[in-house]
């Protein structure tokens, strides 16, 4: 279920790329405020690093961490957040 290794960064406002802490990842992937099943295929790993299923889709899931992230205070208004698959 878990095939895909994706990394998870937060992008500064002078593009410098962190790898978020596991314990946000983890507050996203616990919390099904998304009320979508699609993230029910997802498994924090590690600081930076998000396991899941082929049927996540990465932009989707992008949005939905960002928002996450922002309304936590994980991301201030001028940083982003990068959602990236990793090759095995």
């Amino acid at each position: 279920m878990f095939a895909r290794r994706i990394s998870i960064a937060r992008i500064d406002a002078a593009g410098a790329r962190h790898a978020c802490p596991i314990r946000q990842i983890d507050s996203f992937a616990m919390r099904n405020f998304t009320n979508e099943a699609v993230f029910d295929d997802t498994f924090p790993a590690g600081d930076g690093l998000l396991e899941a299923g082929h049927r996540v889709p990465l932009e989707r899931l992008r949005l939905a961490m960002e928002d996450w992230f922002r309304r936590k205070g994980y991301l201030r208004p001028e940083e982003g957040l990068s959602v990236e698959e990793i090759a095995p």
